[in-house]
């Protein structure tokens, strides 16, 4: 697949605003700090698209970015950057709103055609249990992606993909894809489970 064209279109803060040309979209799902801005970076091959911060929670909104290409299965959709979750230091008003927006729309935006959540490699929390858990029952297809696999050693990395899956009690039906944003390893085999994704569900 070539991306043709990537373009940042909005932050959006209520359904009003999202958009309102019912193109498919994809939701990327995470708790704070997990990598989810490097690795939209790098699947989009567009540096400095999504903002990288050290600052875990920095995402407070629902960022919408526009995805152009070659292949005909997939030719525009969405990318949605959702706020990370699970960062104590943000504010709990903040905090108090990620909640309802967050579940508003993975429960009721009609052009979601699936969600990746993203865990950290190395380890899985019980936060991130509850989240797949939650997230199997909304219906929209699910992949989850293992990220910064490039801290793992070889002979690491098969003992930790197994722990998530084991941690999460992983179904056959849901992929897990391991990616490293700094190598782009695994970006092939994301973009084939977001193209199954919307293609299964349209």
């Amino acid at each position: 697949m070539k991306i043709i064209a990537v373009e940042f279109l909005k932050s959006c803060e209520q359904p009003e605003h999202f958009p309102k040309d019912r193109l498919p979209e994809v939701a990327f799902v995470g708790r704070s700090n997990v990598g989810k801005s490097s690795l939209i970076n790098s699947l989009l091959n567009h540096k400095g698209l999504a903002r990288v911060s050290q600052t875990p929670g920095k995402t407070r909104i629902l960022n919408f970015f526009r995805v152009t290409t070659d292949d005909p299965k997939l030719k525009s959709f969405y990318v949605v950057d959702l706020p990370g979750y699970g960062y104590a230091k943000v504010a709990k008003s903040v905090r108090a709103q990620w909640g309802p927006m967050i579940e508003g729309y993975l429960t009721a935006r009609a052009p979601l055609r699936g969600v990746l959540l993203l865990v950290d490699a190395r380890r899985t929390e019980g936060q991130e249990t509850a989240t797949f858990d939650w997230l199997q029952g909304l219906g929209p297809p699910l992949v989850v992606v293992a990220t910064k696999v490039d801290k793992l050693t070889r002979a690491a990395r098969g003992r930790h993909l197994d722990a998530i899956k084991a941690s999460l009690h992983l179904p056959e039906s849901v992929s897990l894809v391991p990616y490293s944003s700094v190598s782009h390893e695994g970006r092939d085999a994301l973009w084939r489970a977001i193209v199954e994704i919307v293609t299964r569900s349209a």
